[in-house]
């Protein structure tokens, strides 16, 4: 067995005190040798860490202890060696960064998908299928049939949807991402925007990958992560950049800085 359970989380839920979770958290975390990202604001927590089982379920145990947080369901892979340098834990305007004031996906949310139904969806000729994710992490797989909206950020993705051609006469969208979190938002801003049919894929593709074996998936590539692994395989194995395409070697080094997506 690999020695570093990795495990990445998010739970939308109104946290106002979210300020005053962070030093718990941190003091925790760091006791237990565990390092990463987590992500705290109003809306909730999102992150990925990495350490001993016994580390990391300390601390998701910590965190679903708060009754705001019960719902928090994490995906874990293994690792050989430890993807996090250190540990940071950051108070933020948004646990994830779309910039639309009012999308709430506590209030309004797609259709959540489960990994098992997903292969039938996408078969459905009416469903226009969203990678939510960035270009580059697309550049290093997607699930077959996938509408890139070519961005660099996921702030990019509103206006994208406001001017794209795929997006046009509100069509029945289906999306994903890495960890579910950008599409879960995604599919709370296309019902403010007037979409009547949302989709999106539960877990996002970690779970999937977890979930549908190799021989029935049409997932396509490896899954671009924001820690030092750079990618899993379809078996959730790092790859540890070996394979990366080249076009993404260049903004590899910022994406890892950055971590905390999902």
């Amino acid at each position: 067995m690999s020695d570093f359970r990795v495990s990445a989380f998010y739970h939308f839920a109104a946290l106002d005190d979210f300020a005053a979770l962070k030093a718990p958290i941190a003091a925790l975390a760091c006791g237990a040798g565990v390092r990463g990202s987590v992500l705290l604001a109003a809306e909730g927590v999102n992150g990925t860490i990495a350490g001993t089982d016994e580390g990391v379920e300390a601390v998701l145990s910590h965190l679903r202890a708060d009754p705001r947080l019960a719902g928090l369901q994490d995906k874990s892979s293994r690792a050989e060696r430890m993807p996090f340098k250190r540990l940071k834990v950051r108070l933020k305007r948004e646990i994830v960064s779309l910039g639309v004031d009012g999308i709430d996906p506590v209030e309004k949310v797609g259709t959540y998908v489960a990994p098992e139904d997903w292969n039938a969806l996408l078969q459905d000729p009416d469903v226009v299928l969203v990678d939510t994710r960035n270009d580059y992490e697309i550049a290093f797989g997607t699930f077959e049939g996938a509408v890139s909206p070519e961005t660099r950020s996921f702030r990019s993705f509103p206006e994208w949807v406001k001017t794209a051609p795929a997006m046009a006469n509100k069509p029945r969208v289906a999306m994903f991402c890495t960890g579910g979190i950008r599409c879960e938002k995604a599919t709370s801003l296309l019902l403010e925007e007037g979409f009547g049919e949302v989709y999106h894929l539960d877990g996002g593709i970690l779970n999937y990958l977890e979930r549908v074996p190799r021989e029935e998936s049409l997932w396509r590539g490896d899954c671009f992560v924001f820690d030092e692994r750079i990618a899993v395989d379809h078996d959730l194995t790092p790859t540890w950049g070996e394979g990366a395409p080249e076009d993404a070697h260049e903004v590899l080094p910022r994406a890892v800085i950055e971590g905390g997506k999902g």
